[in-house]
């Protein structure tokens, strides 16, 4: 793949990520518990963003010729998120599938308007930075891959489960 073509889909998969939650409206939905078990779409936004700041954070150590090794033990997979604030989503000890509930918890009491902004600000630098890198650094470190796991593939995960909540509360409201 060339980065052309792979910028091109990741900004295609983010508009439609932007534009199923400009549909959604005013804060008040975006913060509803019952979306997925008991989270709310903020709650979602929240994990998305953890996984955009990881990478996010990776491009940017690759910028500085800096050595990214995912957590081999528990006790370095804690150490790791105590000093980024968020999971080693690419160390084998993580399930990533699930959101991570202990990032959606450190984001409660964070309102919604910053978390939107702190979201964009990481797409952002994920999209600068992979703008900077060679070729050859990308396929070295996987990364088209890699940004597709942190970005548009849990932004598709979260629009499932977003579209399946409104059907199901459209066909609540239906008399």
């Amino acid at each position: 793949m060339n980065q052309a073509i792979f910028l091109e889909r990741l900004q295609f998969e983010r508009d439609k990520f932007e534009n199923l939650l400009n549909r959604l409206g005013f804060s008040r939905k975006l913060t509803m518990k019952g979306i997925t078990g008991g989270l709310s779409i903020k709650d979602l936004l929240a994990d998305t963003l953890s996984r955009e700041q990881f990478i996010a954070d990776r491009l940017s150590e690759i910028l500085h010729n800096e050595v990214y090794a995912p957590s081999t033990s528990y006790t370095a997979l804690e150490n790791f998120q105590q000093t980024h604030g968020y999971p080693d989503y690419e160390s084998p000890l993580l399930e990533i599938e699930k959101p991570q509930y202990s990032v959606i918890y450190k984001f409660r009491n964070i309102g919604l308007d910053e978390i939107v902004d702190q979201e964009i600000a990481a797409y952002l630098s994920i999209y600068d930075s992979f703008k900077q890198l060679t070729h050859n650094q990308c396929l070295d470190h996987d990364l088209f891959h890699r940004i597709a796991e942190h970005t548009y593939k849990p932004y598709r995960c979260a629009g499932l489960e977003i579209n399946r909540w409104l059907k199901r509360t459209a066909s609540e409201s239906k008399p």
